[in-house]
């Protein structure tokens, strides 16, 4: 009989441990793989942010070349404008030129004068007639003198014109490179702005990720505080029975000796032989009520 409340005690705490145990099991595993999927999304979230600065950067240098090119662009588009400006100034003077410019052509001009300065050389002329053409030849040489100015000035104005071109060529292709190096730039920041609102978004999980796994781990420190309790229940329980069966034991070895005892005095008594057992557990016997 003494068994069965034995039996019927551990089984009830085993009963309640081994579903406490299952529960506390459970528990641990959601609160493991809470913790793998929270760190899984914590390394996404450090990937994006590292691939955004990467970005970034690109964007920031793309960025920068932009301002130059634009600046190099500019400064060619002002040089231009005065170089334009320099073409219709040197245009202006080449019509007031033309104003002064006789009917007769350079060519025309430059025979008059060999024909005058060979007059001068070869005829015999008296002083008022060779000083009015030599001041003939000071005139025709002013006129001449007008037409070379004005072929200086076509000249300049054909200079300028080709550096005008070289210089539109190189403010369109800073204008090229300024757009494209924009273009790519702004969809680099596009990407950057997806990947921001994607790592806010794996982030968010992660954080209710951690809420969860927080919330879980409340949960299961009553649960291993219970289980404890059961523990150590268990254990006062086996430590009672353990010390019932110490008691019993002895109390039953004690019976024991008391009837063997009360045997070989009988045996005495009648003037029987003691075996040694007996004569022993007669003399612990005498010492015991000696003491």
């Amino acid at each position: 009989m003494t068994g069965q409340p034995k039996a019927s005690e551990f089984g009830e705490i085993d009963s309640r441990l081994a579903a406490l145990d299952e529960r506390v099991r459970k528990t641990s595993e959601e609160i493991h793989n809470l913790i793998e999927k929270r760190d899984k999304q914590n390394e996404k979230v450090r990937l994006l942010q590292q691939e955004i600065r990467e970005l970034k950067s690109e964007r920031d240098n793309l960025n920068e070349k932009v301002q130059t090119f634009k600046l190099m662009r500019d400064e060619t588009r002002t040089k231009t404008k005065n170089i334009i400006t320099d073409i219709k100034a040197r245009q202006e003077r080449i019509a007031e030129l033309r104003k002064k410019t006789p009917k007769a052509s350079f060519l025309q001009l430059q025979k008059e004068q060999e024909d005058i300065e060979w007059k001068i050389q070869t005829t015999s002329l008296d002083l008022q007639e060779e000083k009015r053409l030599v001041e003939d030849v000071k005139q025709l040489e002013i006129q001449m003198e007008a037409y070379k100015k004005k072929e200086k000035l076509l000249q300049k104005i054909a200079d300028l014109r080709k550096e005008l071109k070289t210089l539109d060529e190189k403010a369109n292709a800073f204008h090229q490179e300024l757009s494209s190096s924009a273009q790519k730039s702004q969809e680099i920041h596009q990407k950057v702005i997806t990947k921001i609102d994607e790592m806010k978004k794996i982030r968010a999980e992660a954080d209710s990720l951690h809420q969860t796994y927080l919330k879980a781990r409340l949960e299961v420190e009553p649960l291993n505080a219970e289980l404890r309790g059961l523990l150590a229940q268990r254990k006062r329980l086996q430590q009672r029975f353990k010390d019932d069966d110490v008691r019993k034991r002895k109390a039953s070895e004690q019976a024991l000796k008391e009837k063997l005892g009360s045997q070989a005095k009988e045996k005495l008594q009648r003037g029987e032989k003691l075996s040694w057992d007996e004569f022993q557990l007669l003399a612990d016997d005498e010492s015991q009520t000696k003491n």
